[in-house]
């Protein structure tokens, strides 16, 4: 496999590790509504495990409040239910054609517990990076074995794995450093 082939497969593989931490830091509660926080959750709906974002608008009409309209009344209930079943550890309220969650306030001690929870997720997606750049350095080797990439080329594949991991790596130290200031209110 050429060089941009093995670098540009690692980059996209790169930017999947990141996007999934990116969704995994949407279903945390901050103290403010939003979205992400109940988007993906399952819903039962007529035997079929679906996500709520496909069942319902979700709107943010206040800092604190969310609204949840089902595009089908009949589904207030399951959907009432699915999210007492999650861990998102809100109390919906149901008026039977609307869901209104209110966010309440984090204290002190649980702020800290997702904050120490978003930095295993980080380096969850830091040894997944690494990986990827390991994995790639090893394809590059067994190419240059088969002659297909040059030992030049092969060299210039380290280096320029070792930059994109660097960068990789920097990027989610941000996106930690921007949701931890998120959860505490900074």
């Amino acid at each position: 496999m050429p060089f941009n082939d093995i670098y540009q497969g690692s980059e996209q593989k790169m930017n999947k590790a990141l996007d999934v931490m990116k969704d995994e830091f949407k279903r945390i509660r901050t103290g403010r509504a939003t979205p992400g926080l109940v988007e993906n959750i399952k819903v039962d709906y007529y035997g079929t495990p679906t996500m709520l974002k496909q069942l319902a608008t979700i709107s943010i009409p206040e800092p604190k409040l969310l609204i949840i309209k089902p595009f089908d009344v009949n589904s207030t209930g399951d959907i009432e239910k699915a999210i007492l079943k999650s861990e998102i550890g809100i109390t919906p309220n149901n008026d039977g054609k609307l869901i209104r969650l209110v966010v309440p306030p984090l204290s002190e001690e649980r702020r800290k517990q997702l904050t120490k929870g978003i930095k295993e997720l980080v380096e969850k997606a830091k040894i997944s990076i690494r990986n990827i750049r390991r994995d790639a350095i090893k394809q590059g080797e067994d190419e240059e074995e088969k002659k297909i990439l040059s030992e030049d080329d092969k060299f210039r594949l380290k280096e320029k794995m070792q930059e994109l991991t660097t960068k990789k790596e920097k990027e989610s130290g941000e996106l930690l450093a921007k949701k931890t200031k998120e959860i505490m209110g900074i």
